[in-house]
C-alpha cells in the first residue's frame, strides 16, 4: 500500500509539473482497456490449450503418486523390508520428477503469459501514443495513478475503440 501511494504521489507530482509546463494533459485507464479487449480472451484460450497437455500430465503424475502413496500405506506393513524400501525409493523419485515437471511447466507458463501480456500493452501503449499525437497530447498519465481528472480529458474509450 505504501510503495502504491509513493507511486501514485510521484505521478500527480509529475503530472502537476509536466501540467505546469504543458499544454494539455489527458489520462487513460489501461487495465479497463486490457481487460476489456478481445485479445486478451483470445490470448487466455489459445496459453490454455497450449499448456493443456502439459498440465493433463501433471495431473495424472499427481494421481498416479496419490495411489502410489495409498498402497504404501495400505500394504507397506505387510511387505517384506526390501520391497517396502525399493517402493519408497521409487515414490521418493517419482515424486521429484513430478515437482520438477511441475516448477518447469510454473516457469513456462508464467513467461509465456508475461510475453503476451506485454505483446497486447505494447499495442495499447501505440495507440495512446498515436491518439495523444494526433490530439495534441504533451503528457498522458494512467487513470490509476491521478486522485481526479475531468471526463473531457480520459482518453480511455478512444484507446479502446483503436486498438480492437
Amino acid at each position: 500500500m505504501k510503495k502504491l501511494l509513493c507511486a501514485a504521489g510521484m505521478s500527480l507530482a509529475l503530472a502537476m509539473s509536466a501540467g505546469a509546463y504543458a499544454d494539455k494533459v489527458a489520462v487513460v485507464n489501461v487495465g479497463e482497456i486490457f481487460q476489456n479487449m478481445p485479445a486478451s480472451d483470445a490470448v487466455a484460450k489459445q496459453l490454455e490449450s497450449e499448456f493443456k497437455s502439459r498440465g493433463t500430465e501433471l495431473q495424472n503424475m499427481e494421481k498416479d503418486l496419490q495411489s502410489r502413496v495409498e498402497k504404501l500405506r495400505r500394504d507397506g506393513a505387510t511387505m517384506k523390508q526390501s520391497d517396502r524400501e525399493k517402493q519408497e525409493k521409487d515414490l521418493i523419485a517419482k515424486r521429484d520428477q513430478f515437482a520438477e515437471k511441475a516448477q518447469k511447466f510454473e516457469e513456462d507458463n508464467r513467461r509465456r503469459h508475461m510475453e503476451e501480456r506485454n505483446k497486447i500493452l505494447a499495442r495499447i501503449q501505440a495507440s495512446i501514443k498515436t491518439i495523444a499525437a494526433k490530439e495534441g497530447y504533451d503528457v498522458v498519465i494512467d487513470a490509476n495513478a491521478v486522485a481526479y481528472a475531468k471526463d473531457s480529458v480520459d482518453i480511455t474509450k478512444q484507446v479502446q475503440k483503436q486498438v480492437k
